[in-house]
């Protein structure tokens, strides 16, 4: 009997420490695989991308250019992609610090401080997309990032379905880096996301392929190009009122050219026209509105035409 006994009380104790031994070691794999409670943003668009997923409690920092939403102001600056404060980085313990287009600087420095790196690419729509899902993956949302990613494809093939059969427009889209009317013209060209918001958008660039990202060129090319439509875009400080007067006034000295004589000269001033994240749908319908402002209201189309956003 006392063997028996002695057996159960074995048996008992075993699964005890079973148990507790299956609990330590659940904890040590949740501890392994934890998502990122403490995250680094390096650019704007990543910094949108984490706030739009729902994860903005996770980010600690983020660099001098981050201006949306209005909480990312809020958090401390590790300053630019091209002069990060590591002293901030330490301050900030972080978990994870996630960089746009590799960068070399803070790859260096995160290695040095053995700090967990992601990299993402947003230089096109598709890589803007995945970027989405691979840091919602990252942070342990990748239902949430899935939502999001599908949301903002359904939202362009609505727009593609839309403009399907709407002629498309010759546009020169210009990049409105500084205030001063007569400065250099820098364009956007073929191979960019946002030359891709605008072939969806119906418009076709005057570019070719063979001109590079974002090049200058001279008003003699706009002449003989002579572009329907003709659009600056860049951040509201770069835009202002009397920013676009001048600028119209500028254009003005070339009056043969179509967009001129046929008064399409648009200006978009907007924080996020030049980010490549979750708002681009904002710029996709802007640059629609803009190059076709007969399918929309008249004062829908007007309030756009005049700007800033």
């Amino acid at each position: 009997m006392h063997f028996f006994l002695y057996i159960d009380k074995l048996f008992r104790n075993s699964i005890v420490i079973h148990f507790f031994a299956l609990c330590f070691l659940l904890l040590i794999f949740q501890g392994v695989h934890a998502a990122p409670q403490r995250v680094i943003s390096t650019s704007p668009a990543i910094t949108e991308i984490l706030f739009a997923l729902g994860a903005g409690d996770r980010v600690v920092g983020v660099t001098d250019y981050c201006s949306f939403p209005k909480k990312a102001c809020l958090l401390p600056s590790i300053g630019g992609p091209l002069n990060p404060s590591t002293e901030t980085w330490i301050a900030l313990k972080p978990d994870l610090i996630i960089v746009q287009e590799d960068s070399i600087v803070i790859g260096k420095h995160a290695t040095i401080l053995k700090i967990p790196l992601l990299n993402v690419s947003v230089n096109n729509l598709k890589n803007i997309l995945k970027s989405i899902q691979i840091i919602a993956d990252s942070m342990q949302i990748s239902k949430t990032g899935n939502q999001l990613v599908n949301k903002i494809k359904l939202e362009i093939n609505n727009y593609r379905t839309s403009l399907a059969k709407v002629k498309s427009r010759q546009v020169l889209m210009l990049l409105s880096d500084t205030n001063d009317p007569s400065r250099d013209l820098y364009a956007v060209g073929r191979n960019t996301f946002l030359n891709e918001l605008l072939a969806i958008a119906g418009g076709e660039n005057i570019l070719p392929d063979t001109m590079a990202t974002y090049p200058k060129i001279s008003k003699e090319f706009i002449i003989a190009k002579s572009p329907e439509i003709i659009i600056e875009i860049g951040p509201k400080s770069n835009l202002s009122s009397k920013g676009i007067l001048g600028r119209k006034k500028e254009w003005g000295k070339y009056p043969t050219l179509r967009a001129v004589k046929n008064d399409r000269l648009y200006f978009i001033g907007a924080d996020y026209i030049l980010i490549p994240g979750p708002r681009l749908l904002n710029i996709l319908d802007g640059f629609t509105r803009t190059i076709h402002p007969g399918l929309f209201s008249s004062e829908s189309v007007k309030k756009q035409a005049t700007v800033t956003q």
